[in-house]
């Protein structure tokens, strides 16, 4: 019962943001139109990884959303954002470019360019792929597997 309160506790104080700074947890994806419309192409990512700027940005380009057309009736569309957007982690960006992806932010290449191997790269066939390598991503825990 101790570890079930001290783990409600963490789980309160650090709401909305990650457990350590390596992001080994970031609360999931728990919007039913987020899951249902993101989940139908990848996984839905958790929100708290990119800055709300992005995820806006993100949104109002989903006619090309990385190469595919994403689009949506604009009330689904509104709402995915504001989800989104209220649920973004903070600008850690030091310059004026939005980044959109993941990928590209500096903590993940931290975490991930001395880490992963070329041989789990070729497997997970992209940065893309957190399943590959995170059984558990879609419940928000990115420990190394």
């Amino acid at each position: 019962m101790k570890h079930i309160l001290l783990f409600a506790i963490a789980a309160i104080a650090h709401s909305g943001g990650a457990f350590a700074d390596e992001m080994e947890y970031m609360p999931p994806v728990t919007h039913a139109a987020t899951l249902e419309e993101c989940s139908a192409c990848h996984m839905a990512y958790p929100a708290g990884f990119l800055p709300p700027q992005s995820w806006s940005v993100m949104m109002d380009a989903l006619d090309d959303h990385f190469g595919e057309n994403a689009g949506l009736d604009e009330e689904t569309r509104a709402e995915i954002e504001a989800y989104l957007v209220a649920n973004a982690g903070r600008d850690r960006s030091k310059g004026s470019t939005v980044p959109l992806r993941i990928s590209d932010l500096p903590w993940f290449r931290h975490e991930h360019e001395e880490e992963v191997s070329k041989r789990q790269f070729e497997q997970a066939k992209s940065w893309a792929n957190c399943n590959a390598c995170h059984k558990q991503a879609e419940q928000g825990i990115f420990e190394d597997d």
